[in-house]
């Protein structure tokens, strides 16, 4: 940890606050823009229910990968380096997706696109470490609340610019974003005189991913980081279908719940990393978490047409794990390189399970006909959530695990 004096956002980084706020505000971007028009992209593209499904794992699968990968790439090239690559290679999967002539080069243009986010899903802590080391609660609630509202906006826009334009257009219009984001990065390495802090290293240190795999700290922050991604995506993936099938939700009041879902988000975005700061709030915050997923789930099981919006808003405060786990990656750790390590671990291990949350939720489906068996599966998530939370809520550091010194 840093006892960097505190001074105003902008004075001598604004290029670093405008950077982070826009690589922020894509990587939630592809996720959200693509299945609200899947039905117009079918007509000229067929795909089958495998391609389907693995478009859908496609996003976790990549940001698995790319988190263990990421650290490396930085260590080589520095982060800003490696964050501008990422957003290039966006800009271009982002396009690749709106032009893609077949089934297979979707595919590819989509692998392009979530590589990249994965990337910048790893550098966006660590970053904020390294520019705001005196403010990482404000700037995580800034960034996370970027990603928040590009969840939640792609499906109100897709729709519309779909009908206006076409869906290739729809898809391909969010690289423009993609392209201005990368502007403060590279007119920061300009002038790198101005904003660069030049006392965090650059690298992280192989030793300490090492450690991440025996560390109880990583692993219990990767849980909980993981039980927010598997509620997220497999809701994204099947809420709609849920809730027509057990509520009797017209397809357009299912449409609208699941944005409540993702705007129940914002708060927790705007709250949590702030408070996470305050002494003894991560348990609180754990424990609001793992309820809200309880009784969601539990109103979804047991009167799923009544009070839908509560049960559903309920289930939406479970996902306030993600801006937990990201603003706890610097605050459980001293260094630049400990974030790094730490990031690129809780996120790469963290998605893997994420992965399997909408085909765990599918196939329970197939198998019992029915949504009861898979709806108790996700409220089971709020054991590992308070079990990993009871864990990261104590305060110690990364760097210090396995050092004879007190916690």
């Amino acid at each position: 940890m840093t006892n960097a004096p505190l001074r105003p956002l902008w004075a001598g980084r604004a290029l670093a606050l405008l950077g982070i706020v826009a690589v922020a505000f894509n990587l939630r971007t592809a996720v959200a823009s693509l299945s609200p028009i899947l039905v117009q992209l079918e007509r000229d593209i067929p795909l089958t229910a495998v391609a389907v499904g693995f478009l859908g794992m496609l996003p976790p699968l990549c940001y698995a990968l790319f988190g263990i990968v990421t650290p490396v790439l930085a260590r080589r090239a520095g982060l800003e380096v490696t964050l501008i690559a990422a957003l290039a290679a966006l800009v271009v999967g982002l396009a690749g997706r709106g032009l893609a002539p077949s089934a297979g080069l979707l595919l590819a243009a989509s692998a392009l696109t979530f590589a990249a986010i994965g990337v910048g899903n790893v550098l966006l802590p660590p970053l904020v470490k390294r520019y705001f080391p005196e403010r990482i609660g404000l700037m995580t609630t800034v960034y996370v609340t970027a990603m928040s509202v590009s969840t939640f906006l792609p499906p109100l826009v897709a729709v519309p610019v779909a009908d206006a334009a076409g869906w290739r257009v729809s898809l391909a219009s969010w690289a423009v974003l993609a392209l201005l984001s990368i502007v403060p990065w590279v007119a920061l390495l300009v002038h790198p005189r101005r904003e660069v802090p030049a006392e965090f290293p650059e690298e992280a240190e192989p030793g300490l991913l090492r450690r991440a795999f025996r560390s109880p700290l990583a692993w219990a922050l990767a849980v909980v980081f993981a039980v927010s991604g598997f509620n997220a995506y497999a809701l994204f993936a099947w809420l709609p279908v849920i809730l027509q099938e057990t509520a009797g939700s017209s397809p357009l009041e299912a449409g609208a719940l699941l944005s409540l879902f993702a705007a129940t988000g914002l708060p927790a975005a705007l709250a949590v990393p702030v408070l996470a700061a305050r002494r003894g709030a991560v348990r609180v915050l754990v424990a609001v978490g793992s309820a809200g997923i309880v009784l969601g789930y539990l109103g979804l099981i047991l009167a799923p047409a009544t009070a839908t919006w509560l049960w559903v808003g309920l289930a939406g405060i479970g996902p306030l794990f993600f801006p937990l786990a990201l603003v706890l990656i610097n605050l459980r750790t001293r260094t630049h390189a400990g974030a790094v390590a730490l990031s690129g671990f809780v996120q790469s291990v963290g998605y893997v399970a994420v992965a399997v949350g909408p085909l765990a939720v599918g196939l329970l489906h197939d198998a019992t006909g029915a949504w009861t068996v898979p709806l108790l599966l996700l409220l089971a998530s709020a054991v590992p959530a308070a079990i990993g939370g009871a864990i990261v809520a104590r305060p110690r550091f990364f760097e210090d695990e396995g050092a004879r010194t007190p916690d």
